[in-house]
């Protein structure tokens, strides 16, 4: 990959571009930003920025342009590319493909739905490909993102299911982290002990349900000796609603990304 744009330099678009130029040294990035100060931070964070003069400019000059504006600023980023025939990958929440293929009719466009732990190289996200969209396109989406984390192909139809998920995700799993620690600290742990060991127990079980492709069954039965500590937790988390809640938690987020699409349609 030699240039990408970035046309916001939010947070997300900074540790994607961040991610982009620790995975393909040398890149061209070129950014615009209605906030000075983010460009800035571009400029001195990472090498080979300039800034660019005009969303237009920026995706024309770019292999690949990140879309990394807010929802309310949208439309005028749209207006500005309506004749743009160039690869736009958008990150901004609540706008569909459909949205942009009708206001950019020559775009190659792509969707994407990354999540906050982009910003340790730690992203799990889902992406949609427009139907302008070429192979060779793909190939250089799947490069990009994946520099940042995991990226999984779905069906544009799927990606609100995608944001309640893992987009959303992080909040939900930080939850369960903080009743965790609660825990250890009830039982006499130092708050930091507590802390560090809940960190690193979901670090570690999905570090092991990820290199091995162990079935989570699988794991529960190893670490379940007969008679034993986890069987006698077992028998007060699984016999309680926990699976409810956590399907109504992510249901009701990806439902709220589908309220805030259909909302921006115009």
């Amino acid at each position: 990959m030699k240039s990408i744009g970035f046309i916001g330099a939010g947070n997300m678009g900074f540790a994607l571009a961040k991610a982009a130029a620790t995975r393909f040294p040398g890149v061209e990035i070129q950014v615009i930003d209605t906030k000075a100060e983010r460009v800035e931070l571009f400029r001195r964070e990472l090498a080979n920025v300039r800034a660019g003069s005009s969303a237009a400019g920026v995706a024309a000059a770019a292999q690949l342009t990140v879309l990394a504006v807010k929802p309310q600023d949208f439309a005028v980023v749209l207006a500005e590319l309506a004749g743009s025939p160039d690869l736009l990958v958008s990150i901004a929440a609540g706008v569909r493909l459909a949205r942009m293929e009708q206001a950019m009719p020559r775009a190659r466009v792509v969707r994407v739905a990354p999540n906050t732990p982009c910003l340790v190289a730690e992203m799990a996200a889902g992406y949609a490909f427009g139907a302008r969209v070429s192979e060779a396109d793909k190939e250089l989406v799947r490069e990009f993102l994946n520099a940042a984390g995991q990226a999984v192909e779905v069906e544009g139809r799927l990606l609100d299911a995608v944001i309640g998920l893992s987009s959303s995700g992080p909040a939900f799993v930080a939850r369960l982290m903080e009743a965790f620690i609660a825990a250890g600290t009830s039982l006499g742990l130092p708050a930091g002990v507590a802390r560090e060991l809940t960190l690193q127990t979901f670090r570690g079980t999905a570090g092991l349900l990820q290199q091995t492709g162990m079935d989570i069954q699988e794991l529960v039965d190893m670490v379940s000796s007969p008679k034993g500590t986890t069987l006698a937790g077992r028998a007060v988390l699984e016999p309680s609603d926990l699976k409810e809640v956590i399907l109504r938690t992510i249901e009701a987020a990806a439902h709220r990304a589908g309220e805030l699409a259909g909302s921006s349609s115009g």
